[in-house]
């Protein structure tokens, strides 16, 4: 079955690239020639970046929240270092098989949350995320344990480019990997199946109705998701030659959707705003104040609340109202 001309017309404007799309992508290429001494910090919120976009499918599209998103991106970052480690330390070929075991995770963790309410779900994915934490831990012998998994040696990137102390190759690399995740996932959520993901978050049992296949949608978004974010948790373990329990914890899952409570959800660039916003107030005000950073981000976030994202970023609007 084809779509209508007027639905098509319809989907094909809302894919059209607009000029500040263009602009952002002009400036993320300008970026790795400006960060300079700043390289390191720009590797992280690409990083980050990447692992919010990944969230924001399930979470803006699907309607899926998920307290253990960091489940794939911890399964990813071990994979990428075992992977280095005992096999090949090539970082294309980690990246790909540490993407390719996190949407195989993915896929598993897919069947436990299609049934049951959303705070079902919600207990669901922390579980797995903590479940995951203590094999970490217990399984020391593989996994370093609380020491973390050291010794990774990670290859010069395409054979030429070594991972400097600088950091500048593993932003250049990091930036790659999430431009072309975010191409993907631009042209995901602009076809019928993201249009569908819209519809079943906003209404799931008028979707079923309809003959939508409810299920088989959750199923392939949460395997893109985790695919992206194992992605994230696999070039944070390339570019640091680290991987430990850290990247597990619970507190990865509560970073990202603070990310996507400043940036936004349900149109991807909420991801890559938010975790430019929260990096820099997290260095920034750590810098300042080491011991109380947590208060004053959790004062900009009440404030964020209580105000309203639209009205932070554009005050001229509501103070001529």
């Amino acid at each position: 079955m084809t779509a209508s001309p007027s639905v098509a017309q319809s989907l094909a404007a809302q894919s059209r690239w607009r000029w500040w799309e263009i602009a952002l992508g002009v400036a993320a290429l300008a970026s790795w020639w400006l960060v300079g001494e700043h390289a390191l910090l720009a590797n992280e919120i690409a990083i980050l970046a990447l692992f919010a976009v990944s969230l924001d499918l399930i979470l803006g599209y699907a309607g899926i929240v998920s307290l253990g998103h960091a489940a794939f991106f911890g399964f990813g970052a071990y994979t990428a270092a075992l992977f280095a480690k005992h096999v090949m330390p090539d970082p294309l070929v980690g990246l790909v098989v540490a993407i390719a075991a996190a949407t195989l995770l993915g896929l598993v963790c897919s069947l436990l949350i299609l049934r049951g309410s959303d705070l079902t779900r919600l207990m669901v994915t922390l579980g797995v995320a903590l479940v995951l934490f203590e094999l970490a831990n217990k399984l020391d012998w593989l996994t370093g344990g609380i020491d973390g998994l050291q010794g990774v040696t990670i290859a010069p990137l395409l054979g030429r480019f070594e991972f400097d102390l600088y950091g500048r190759v593993a932003y250049g690399y990091s930036l790659a990997v999430l431009v072309v995740a975010l191409l993907i996932a631009r042209r995901v959520v602009h076809s019928p199946f993201g249009v569908s993901l819209k519809a079943l978050r906003d209404n799931r049992l008028r979707a079923t109705s309809i003959g939508m296949d409810v299920h088989m949608r959750l199923v392939a978004v949460y395997a893109l998701a985790a695919a992206l974010a194992g992605a994230s948790g696999a070039l944070l373990a390339q570019t640091t030659g680290f991987a430990s329990l850290d990247v597990l914890d619970f507190h990865r899952s509560a970073d990202v959707l603070l990310v996507l409570v400043i940036g936004g959800t349900g149109y991807l660039y909420g991801g890559i705003f938010g975790a430019i916003a929260f990096k820099l107030l997290h260095d920034l005000i750590s810098a300042w104040t080491p011991q109380y950073w947590t208060f004053w981000l959790g004062l900009f976030l009440v404030l964020l609340v209580m105000v309203g994202r639209e009205r932070l970023v554009r005050p001229w609007t509501w103070w001529r109202r």
